[in-house]
């Protein structure tokens, strides 16, 4: 669990207001919200020059460490309402044979339920707890419904959540052991989210889709905070980061800009990268293209499930926070996504999910075309535990009642 300090501890609340983030046009604070009413994402605004005269840097550091030491940039505004399965803070594992001396992946396998959903969903779950609502759905590629289902199941609010037929099976039964009820569309996650947004346009849940409630954001942003805290206040140069819906690399850059308006952060920014799969690269072709809209990919195919997103909400968000950033958009193949992983387990004893392996692939390309160099820091986030993947099968099969040659072993 979260430390008890963290948890338990004032918990003077500095929201002001939500803010739709295409027009600006302000919306208010706790109330059930969806999208604006232009249909795109609402962002949590916070008073920073209230924070920054309440809370000092110094201060801060003696925090213990796991998200909730980052309680005045949450949304969340009374500790009753925290749902928490122990949020840690993530470590930086060096990843110095895979990727290089400065390589450094930000291991987000260790959250609750395995994944960086974790973060994004206990804030969802835990203001929609404070809001009063009794129902939600979800579309899920699988980690995102995992973590809902634990969340949810945890408060006592019902979940119905919608994956396509080829989720990998682990994540299938995980989300319903948990204590959702979950549906095989077959179909891809857009499709899913077409039949969560239909019931919820009649009122049958709320809808916690990628980006379409206010609250997700807010538990992605978590990993800037974490960053910049892990790296002493500065950032790194460089961040590669598997990019679905992309909320946490829209999160990133929200977290960045709230830690400079405190004085904690300069404007130094690291590069972004968003790295997809060739076989589903809206946002990548949308950013070769020069556009600020993505069109949806069709017969998105991809053995990185968290990735296969034909059509981001967000898309603009992501594009504008990689191009403001000086980053890129980048795009591997299967092949290459499996080599990586099996480049880290062997190599460095790190397993990666696929979505990680993807990062580290487009590090590679990105090192050999100049966009980074081999002195610059750089993160790459491994989005969940490896575990949940399957996995080449190497041993081999010993008969005890034979001859035992130990020299071939």
């Amino acid at each position: 669990m979260p430390l008890l300090s963290n948890i338990l501890a004032d918990r003077q609340s500095f929201v002001t207001h939500l803010e739709c983030s295409m027009t600006g046009e302000r919306y208010e604070a706790d109330q059930v919200h969806g999208l604006s009413r232009v249909g795109r994402p609402l962002l949590v605004r916070y008073d920073l020059p209230a924070i920054a005269a309440h809370l000092d840097r110094d201060a801060f550091e003696r925090r213990d460490t796991d998200l909730w030491r980052w309680r005045e940039l949450l949304p969340v505004r009374e500790a009753r309402h925290i749902v928490s399965l122990g949020e840690i803070e993530t470590p930086l594992v060096p990843l110095p044979w895979a990727g290089g001396t400065n390589v450094l992946v930000k291991d987000e396998g260790r959250l609750p339920t395995g994944s960086f959903k974790a973060r994004g969903l206990v804030m969802a779950v835990s203001m929609a707890r404070a809001l009063g609502v009794t129902r939600i759905a979800m579309p899920t590629n699988g980690n995102a419904g995992a973590a809902l289902a634990a969340y949810a199941t945890r408060c006592g609010i019902e979940t119905v959540v919608f994956c396509p037929d080829d989720t990998p099976e682990i994540n299938v039964r995980e989300i319903a052991l948990q204590g959702a009820r979950v549906w095989r569309v077959n179909g891809l996650i857009d499709d899913c989210g077409a039949i969560v947004a239909e019931g919820a346009k009649q009122g049958r849940w709320y809808d916690v889709s990628t980006l379409k409630e206010p609250y997700r954001i807010e538990g992605k942003k978590t990993m800037g905070l974490e960053l910049a805290a892990q790296f002493g206040w500065q950032l790194p140069d460089a961040i590669f980061y598997p990019t679905g819906g992309g909320t946490g690399l829209i999160g990133m850059s929200k977290a960045f800009d709230e830690l400079e308006a405190l004085g904690w952060i300069g404007p130094a920014r690291p590069k972004m990268f968003a790295v997809q799969a060739a076989g589903c690269a809206p946002i990548v072709k949308a950013f070769d293209d020069g556009v600020e809209h993505a069109e949806r990919w069709e017969n998105a195919e991809t053995i990185a499930a968290g990735i296969r997103v034909p059509r981001a909400v967000g898309d603009f968000l992501i594009l504008r926070a990689v191009r403001e950033s000086g980053g890129r958009a980048l795009a591997v193949d299967d092949e290459a996504i499996e080599r990586a992983v099996v480049q880290a387990a062997k190599q460095d004893g790190l397993l990666l999910c696929p979505e990680g392996g993807a990062t580290l692939a487009a590090y590679h390309d990105a090192l050999a075309a100049g966009l980074v160099g081999k002195s610059d820091r750089v993160v790459l986030f491994n989005c969940a535990t490896g575990l949940k993947y399957p996995m080449t099968d190497d041993s081999r099969t010993l008969d005890r009642h034979a001859p035992i040659d130990f020299d071939a072993l």
